[in-house]
């Protein structure tokens, strides 16, 4: 073949090339869509009837949401939820995530489909926030996160856990720290009343930090005072708080412990109306467990606790104050934490004697050879306290109160738990399995939420209540947190006695448009961000 002849082939073979180029690029121009979940039922955040759709995410959010078939090669990656309902990513009312910086992938969490959690510990909080931000922000972590301001944190910063009122510099100083921690990120302020130090507080200095809070535009979020004997009362203190300090409340984890004081959600939601016929905004939260989970601390009177774990030994060692101290924890087993009844009560983490975890304090006495009484428990209990203390899981809520919170209107859902990692302790299940639960148990075997409004009470709600008007809905626009599970299997392994296990239903998590979980695996991804609050 002559030189001529080559240069034809030669141009003819590029021709061909440059045109097998320009499809790939119209393809790949065609390709609008980075992701697209097909033939789900869209269950859209809003309590409004699921339907059949298609959705498709472009970057972080979603672009189109249609009841009419997508072409799949008009999205670079498609996941099949056929049989399987598409719903906004879950949001966590109540949680404690200190830990999300060492483990950013939140597998418990992330597996049951929640795609945001509220740090709200019982008035705790990384300090300095702003600097704990940072590193979250550095590392990143697969879910999103929002912060409180912590009054514990705030209060033990500046006093210790002094037993007495601020001094007026130290009020001062705590409103300062207030408002550091609403410009660092804080969406509003958190209480722990029934923990130290914030026991010793007063309404009015929790008012004037609220205060300062709501000149931010913040919330106020409380782990009321007392919910036992007290529970009427504390409701009515929170409600006070809102209205002086002119801000919305929410009362977290909300339940009634303690034998006397059960069948008074009716009395506690009649409150919650009532003051919403006023005009204050109140709020509830609440895990769908007839357990609770705390440290042993919350057995002694709150004045036994005072100045720390060396005063307390000091008391300790009075024989008269000692005695008040025994009768203190009595009373406090039989009127709340556990009716006289020491099989309810599990200990979770021993860090001195891991070879408790999971033992009641009736299992500790039979081992001992002794019987299972109050007098048993309270030395039980002191030696547990002398040595640094445990957390418990606590047996002392009625499931008809639990249904009756789940089914007010402006309930919506928390775990109130933890990083479940498999072989640490003897965690409280709801570390595991809180939203999978209100999806198995209440809502599909039970019925006491339709679907819809369970996934209401997950998404749109709590969205709404902590300031994400983008989150917490299926609709065009709207930021891509999405949940796709198995309505018909979707549920909670982990058990009391069993509490590692990780709940099942939920394929895939998808997080500021990035998948988190596919298939029922980790992606390893960590696209969540460090949310604030829209005013």
């Amino acid at each position: 073949m002559g030189r001529a002849g080559r240069v034809v082939k030669l141009v003819a073979a590029g021709g061909a090339a440059l045109f097998a180029l320009a499809i790939v690029a119209d393809v790949l121009t065609a390709q609008e869509f980075d992701l697209l979940i097909r033939r789900g039922t869209v269950v859209d955040g809003t309590g409004a009837a699921g339907y059949v759709a298609d959705v498709a995410i472009t970057g972080d959010r979603i672009a189109l949401v249609s009841r009419d078939s997508i072409n799949p090669e008009r999205a670079r990656r498609v996941l099949d939820a056929y049989d399987r309902v598409v719903a906004p990513g879950f949001i966590d009312a109540h949680a404690h995530v200190d830990g999300l910086d060492a483990r950013p992938l939140a597998e418990s969490f992330v597996r049951q489909g929640v795609t945001t959690v509220i740090y709200a510990a019982d008035g705790g909080m990384p300090w300095p926030l702003g600097a704990y931000i940072r590193r979250l922000e550095d590392n990143g972590h697969a879910p999103n996160i929002m912060f409180f301001a912590g009054h514990n944190t705030i209060r033990r910063e500046v006093m210790g856990s002094s037993s007495r009122a601020p001094a007026a510099d130290e009020l001062e100083r705590m409103k300062a720290l207030v408002a550091q921690a609403m410009e660092e990120g804080a969406i509003g302020l958190s209480t722990g009343l029934r923990y130290v130090p914030g026991i010793y507080s007063s309404t009015e200095e929790v008012i004037e930090l609220a205060k300062v809070a709501a000149t931010h535009g913040g919330i106020y979020a409380s782990h009321m005072r007392d919910e036992g004997a007290g529970s009427l009362d504390s409701v009515r203190e929170l409600i006070r708080i809102a209205r002086e300090a002119g801000l919305p409340a929410q009362i977290t984890h909300h339940k009634l412990m303690g034998q006397p004081q059960w069948g008074q959600s009716r009395q506690t939601i009649a409150l919650v109306e009532a003051a919403r016929a006023e005009g204050l905004d109140i709020t509830i939260d609440q895990y769908p467990y007839d357990a609770t989970s705390t440290g042993t601390a919350v057995l002694f009177p709150a004045w036994a606790l005072a100045g720390g774990a060396d005063s307390l030994r000091a008391r300790l060692e009075d024989a008269g104050t000692r005695a008040r101290i025994v009768n203190g924890i009595k009373e406090t087993i039989v009127e709340e934490r556990g009716g006289g009844d020491l099989q309810r009560i599990r200990m979770a983490r021993v860090s001195f004697n891991p070879a408790w975890n999971g033992r009641t304090f009736a299992d500790i006495a039979h081992e001992r050879g002794q019987e299972p009484t109050l007098d048993f428990a309270a030395e039980l209990a002191i030696e547990i306290q002398s040595q640094g203390g445990a957390s418990g899981v606590w047996h002392v809520v009625h499931e008809d109160d639990v249904r009756a919170i789940m089914r007010y209107e402006w309930t919506m859902i928390s775990s109130d738990g933890g990083f479940g990692v498999p072989g640490q302790g003897h965690p409280h299940p709801r570390n595991y399995g809180a939203f999978a639960r209100l999806l198995g148990r209440y809502v599909r075997d039970e019925k006491v939420l339709s679907l819809e409004e369970a996934v209401r009470r997950m998404t749109s709600l709590p969205a709404w209540r902590f300031g994400q008007p983008e989150r917490g809905r299926i609709e065009d626009g709207a930021l891509a947190d999405i949940a796709v599970f198995d309505a018909a299997t979707v549920r909670d392994l982990a058990t009391y006695e069993d509490p590692h296990r990780f709940a099942i239903g939920v394929d895939h998590v998808i997080v500021n448009g990035v998948p988190v979980f596919v298939d029922g695996s980790l992606s390893g991804d960590k696209p969540g961000r460090v949310l604030r609050r829209d005013r």
